[in-house]
């Protein structure tokens, strides 16, 4: 497949993405990350976060620079966006000054209408619903450690969130078996969980479970992330009882694979989902993973730019 295919579209959920896409997209950034593939393109990057950011901020405003372009922060509080402006007119001016853009928001349906108005490539930088981007460079770790995707499997524990939403749909796209281990009313959302059954075809094993223990066993790869997302924070001390079975600790590790890893999409609340002991220890990649932020998303500009 020529990454031409990839031109002048948007990237909202990896569900937009076909298997092969992905793996195109995986080959590129590893390309890009050994410098085998240097792509240029003098292009610029818009950033409209309505949510707070440091790796998505920082890595996005990296690969723009390395591809040779330049980024603007369209930060809400000092624009009209801010002040109310519509977000149709919002995007139909903005899609006349910038080449792409990426927004951070809280509903899905605000990107949807954004990237309905909008002219240029519109990427997800977050919302409550998905975190593409975070989940491709998370099958990148994946596959420098392992080498392939296919046939392994990854649990995942605590809030079935957007970070959750995203690994479904990733793990189905490249074969991975996937486990979600959360509190009862803390699972992920049916549809998704439904629509990444589809996609994976039979393909992978996809798990919605409650059992911790049960749901790390053998498998090799074991993630998680913070009990209360962006904006839940008030609910963080009701939260704790409730995920701590959920925690990744020595004793849980301890039924996963002998050489399974631990991956965290950051930032991490030492001492509740995770113990420092796991987080600095020899399974951990998280750093790894944070890294590769950068390379992913330098290889979706370069892809959606038409640079690739």
């Amino acid at each position: 497949m020529s990454m031409g295919a990839f031109k002048g579209r948007d990237l909202l959920s990896l569900a937009d993405l076909t298997a092969e896409e992905v793996q195109e997209l995986l080959h590129l950034a590893g390309e890009m990350k050994a410098g085998r593939a240097n792509l240029h393109c003098n292009k610029v990057l818009g950033l409209l976060f309505y949510k707070a950011s440091t790796r998505t901020r920082v890595s996005f405003s990296v690969a723009m620079y390395q591809l040779g372009g330049q980024v603007i922060d369209l930060n809400p509080s000092v624009t009209q966006v801010g002040r109310g402006e519509p977000l149709a007119d919002t995007a139909r001016v903005l899609a006349r000054y910038l080449d792409i853009i990426a927004i951070r928001t809280f509903a899905q349906a605000d990107l949807e209408s954004f990237a309905h108005y909008a002219r240029i490539p519109v990427i997800n930088a977050l919302s409550d619903l998905a975190h593409p981007c975070q989940v491709l460079a998370d099958l990148l770790t994946i596959q420098e450690v392992y080498g392939s995707l296919a046939g392994l499997t990854l649990t995942y524990l605590g809030d079935g969130n957007n970070v959750a939403h995203s690994l479904l749909l990733g793990c189905a796209l490249v074969g991975m078996d996937i486990r979600i281990a959360t509190p009862p009313e803390y699972q992920p959302h049916a549809a998704i969980v439904d629509q990444a059954k589809t996609i994976a075809n039979g393909r992978s094993t996809i798990t919605v479970t409650t059992e911790a223990t049960s749901a790390v066993k053998d498998a090799n790869v074991i993630y998680t992330d913070v009990w209360a997302s962006m904006g839940q924070e008030a609910m963080a001390s009701t939260r704790t009882p409730i995920f701590q079975p959920y925690q990744v600790n020595d004793d849980l590790l301890s039924h996963a694979d002998s050489k399974a890893i631990v991956l965290h999409c950051l930032p991490a609340h030492r001492g509740e989902e995770i113990t420092n002991a796991v987080m600095e220890g020899p399974r951990s990649h998280v750093w790894d993973q944070a890294e590769n932020r950068l390379h992913i998303q330098k290889a979706l500009l370069a892809s959606l730019l038409g640079s690739a």
